[in-house]
Parts: structure tokens; sequence; C-alpha cells
């Protein structure tokens, strides 16, 4: 009888829910279908009846990207192009010249040639302005000029370019491109093996795989890691490297996400390299997604000393998802979690401020997490290292003078107007910096600071009040307090600036290889992770 009863009571139940889960579907597709016929019938009237002729393919692609932009970030349309350079990411490989190339209006500038492909193998050097591919003009080219340089192997290129005023020409033989993910590993000293990550492709782990077997090989009995500017890219990949150093079986990481089939915990599946050699895992705030889940994972786990500063605090997983034509949507599709339980999602996107900006986690909200030997950790903010070595806070000065390329520019000045003899001796002068300064003046840098642009809306409002004559002399006084503000900024930041110009210059001379070995000599985080693992006390002491 309490069987029955049971099975009359759950059969209700089931069918409720059923019909609950069924009528909420219904709704959702037709609020869905409702909103696409909207939207189509808006467009058509649009195209037929706007007063100018119209791009239905602009427009589209404008409306895409506006409505996945109040989303986050990381939920992108991607058009055939796009998916070809998301493609390129993952795997390292695409036939062209061999160079890192920065598209302009009208111009394609070679910021970095790969040591001995195609383009260095011709005579480009950083800073070549290519203003000619064959007999294409890249000023009246209208499509993605940076396509032009790519090609069948072996087949060849003409490129017209300029170098300091003088323009010369050179042939390109494009060849297949690796861009590896470990683009270099060597041994700090005798006991200490140094290997870099800067990408999680799909060769990512078997790259560094094989980097801590050939430096074991080498002797090294320690390993620094250095995850610093490493965006991220695929999960399994990360996954994997962990797999390195940690048991099979052991829990790495766990997505949880509105649409159950996301939901998933992922352990490593394989026997591991070396579970017992000490690890430093050196990060800074350009370390995200992958690399956030490798330090961190090693972290909660206490298998590695984590140096630096805070990561970039990146919690969320994106898929790609195929669309028509060749293009396709990446979602953001869930967050992951550490061992430990923990977040590090360090921006808020649904919840923004009141100017529609993500806000930051405030540390006051930050929750605490403990690692596998009782450490305590924290969500919220990134990957916080055990020895903090304080990040430089660029300023929006600092990031104008980068982003207009003056580093760069300048680099390639003082490349041809000197002769290092010795690049892992370089060190700028503080005649340098003055020089930088000038070179900053000579090229009208100018940075309209927020406070500038509030103060010209006031005397834009005294003026149709009629009151910009009883407070022009205030203004012009505050304006000259800005501008001495804006130069002292400048001198705050000598050291930084100076670094990156020096490690811009020496690229110049040594490619990027040289300049990982001009960091193990020179870089503050190597210097403090060597002098960490040379003591098994101090090392053992931050995991205990």
């Amino acid at each position: 009888m309490k069987n029955l009863l049971k099975k009359r009571i759950i059969i209700p139940v089931i069918a409720c829910v059923l019909f609950l889960t069924t009528t909420a579907f219904k709704n959702d597709f037709f609020e869905i279908a409702k909103q696409i016929e909207i939207f189509t019938t808006l467009f058509k009237e649009l195209n037929m009846n706007y007063v100018d002729e119209t791009n239905p393919g602009d427009l589209m692609d404008t409306a895409i990207k506006s409505m996945l932009a109040d989303l986050d970030p990381y939920t992108n349309f991607m058009n055939e192009q796009d998916v070809e350079a998301a493609r390129i990411n993952n795997t390292g490989d695409y036939t062209g010249i061999g160079a890192k190339v920065k598209t302009l209006k009208d111009k394609l500038v070679i910021v970095e040639p790969y040591k001995n492909y195609p383009a260095d193998k011709a005579g480009l050097k950083a800073g070549d302005e290519i203003i000619k591919v064959g007999n294409t003009l890249i000023e009246t080219y209208k499509e993605d000029a940076g396509e032009l340089l790519k090609g069948a192997t072996d087949s060849s290129v003409e490129v017209t370019f300029k170098r300091q005023g003088k323009t010369q020409t050179a042939t390109i033989k494009r060849a297949e491109v690796e861009i590896k993910a470990v683009p270099h590993f060597s041994m700090v000293n005798a006991k200490t093996g140094y290997i870099v990550l800067s990408r999680f492709n799909d060769k990512a782990s078997a790259e560094t795989n094989y980097a801590l077997r050939d430096l074991k090989a080498q002797g090294a009995e320690r390993i620094i890691l250095d995850v610093r500017g490493n965006p991220g890219g695929l999960l399994n990949e990360a996954i994997n490297i962990v797999n390195l150093f940690v048991p099979k079986g052991q829990l790495v990481v766990t997505t949880k996400s509105k649409v159950k089939k996301y939901n998933k915990t992922y352990y490593t599946q394989n026997e591991p390299i070396d579970t017992e050699i000490p690890l430093v895992i050196l990060i800074d705030e350009g370390s995200a997604s992958a690399s956030e889940i490798v330090s961190g994972a090693l972290q909660d786990l206490d298998r590695a000393v984590i140096v630096g500063s805070r990561s970039f605090g990146k919690g969320l997983v994106q898929r790609p998802k195929e669309l028509v034509y060749g293009t396709q949507v990446k979602i953001t599709i869930s967050r992951y979690y550490t061992p430990s339980g923990r977040c590090i999602q360090a921006l808020d996107y649904w919840h923004r401020n009141e100017k529609g900006e993500a806000v930051r986690v405030k540390q006051e909200n930050y929750n605490e997490f403990k690692t596998k030997n009782g450490r305590k950790v924290f969500d919220g903010g990134g990957v916080f290292p055990d020895v903090s070595i304080t990040a430089t806070k660029n300023s929006t000065i600092i990031n104008a003078i980068v982003d207009n390329d003056l580093i760069f520019n300048y680099a390639t000045n003082y490349y041809y107007n000197h002769n290092v003899k010795e690049v892992n001796n370089l060190k700028l002068t503080d005649a340098d910096f003055s020089n930088f300064k000038d070179y900053l003046k000579t090229n009208n840098f100018s940075f309209v600071t927020e406070t500038e642009k509030a103060l010209n809306k006031v005397l834009e409002a005294a003026k149709n009040d009629d009151l910009d004559d009883n407070i022009k002399t205030d203004y012009n006084a505050l304006i000259s307090n800005l501008n001495k503000s804006k130069l002292s900024v400048i001198d705050e930041n000598k050291a930084y600036l100076l670094q990156l110009i020096t490690e811009e210059i020496v690229k110049r001379y040594v490619y990027r290889e040289g300049l990982y070995e001009y960091y193990k000599i020179h870089d503050a985080e190597i210097k403090k992770a060597t002098e960490v693992l040379a003591s098994p006390t101090t090392y053992n002491g931050y995991l205990k």
C-alpha cells in the first residue's frame, strides 16, 4: 500500500516538473523567435528605406559585437579570419613570413622577426615598415593587409619597405611557421632549470614535458616555470602540465555552468614526470586563464612556490560554437574552480557600475580557502603569489607611451645609432632616459588625462554662462600643474620605462631567445626564484 502511495505521489510530481520544464523551454523559444522576428523586420526596413546607402555587413557586424560586448570581453563573434587566427593560436602552425606584424592604416610594421624564419632570412628587422606587398599598396588596400603576407609554402612575395626613412625591397620565400609554446629552456645554474611557457596551444604540455626531461638530464634538481605574460589557452593542456608534477588521479580543476553538461571535474590522467622536484612558478598581472589554473592548482596542492605579482584574474571558460559561412561564436560557458574550491575571477561583468564598467571584486569580499597543507588562499582577485614582488602599477600616461609605440620606435632608433657589443651587459643610463624624454617631446607626445577633459568641460560650461573670464586664471594654473604632474609620472616610472626600452633593444640584437638569456642574468623574479630554490628550508617554509 505504501509503495502504491509513493508511486501515486511521484508520478504527479514528475509530470509537474516535466510540464514546468517544457513550458519554460517553450517560453524561452517563443521569446527568442519573437526577438529575431522583430530584429529581422527592423534590419530589412532600415536597409530598404534609410536616406543614404547602408552596408548590411557592417551594420550586422556592429549589432552583433555591441550585443556581445554587454556580456563580457571573452564572448566574441569570429568571422572567417578570426577563426583562422584562433586555429593558429591553438596549434601554433601557419604558413607565412615568420614575423609578428602590426597592421596600421598605411603600412605593416614588423614588430618581431622570428629567428631563422623567412622574414629574418630575407633581412627584415623590427621597425621595418612594409608599404607595398607585390603590386598592392597597403594604404589603398581595404581588407586585412596582413593576409597579403600569407600564402602557400615555398611561394615568394616581394615587399617594399621603409627603414629609417629609406625605401628598400626584399623577396621573402614563405614557409611553415611553428610558434612554440615553450620558446626557451635552459639551466640558470648547475642545479636549476628554467622553462618559459608562453602559451597554452595543443603542443604546450608536450613541449613542457620535453623541456623538463631535458633539463633533468642536464642535472637540474629544481625547476623555475615562467608563465609571466602568458594569456592562457587550452584547458586540457593546463591540466596535462599540472600532471607533470602531481600524481595520476589528482583533481586539478572543476567547471560550473548553468548548462549541466558543462559541469565537469578534471583529474590528472597520466603518470607524472617528477612529484618531488622543487618547483617555483613565476606569475604576473599578464598571467591569465590556463596560466592561473596551473599556478593556482599547484599552489593549492602545495606543490610549488608562486613568485611574482598577482595574476590577471580570469576564472571563466569559453567554448567555440560553429555558425554558418565559416564563422563561430566563442561563448563563456562556465566558471572554473581550483582544487581548494576557489574561483579567481577578478572582474564582475554582471553587476557593473553606473558607467557600465565591470568592477573588481573588493578585497573585503574575498573568501578564504585552504591548501592541501592548510595554508590560507583567497578567491576573487587572481592568484596571489607566496613571494610577492611588487609589480609596477601602470598609469594611463605610461600605457599611452607604450600604446603609441614610442618605446618600440625609440628602441629602433637606438639600434641603428648604437653598437652594443655585449648585449647581456647592456644597462641604460640617466643620459639615455633624458634622451628618451627628449624623444617624447620631439614626437609631440601629448596625453589628455580624464582630469583635463573634465576641466575643459567646466571651461566650456563657464563660457556658456559668461563666467570664463572669472575662472581663466585658475584654469590655466590647474592645467600647468597637470602638465608638471604628467612629467613627474614619467620620472617616477623611470626604472620601468628603462626596463621596457632595454628589453626591446636586446631583442633587436639577439631575438627573443637572447632576451631570455638576458633575463637569467638581470631579472629580479628569476633571481628571487633561484634564491628560494637554493634553500630547502626557505622553500619548504613557504609550503608549510
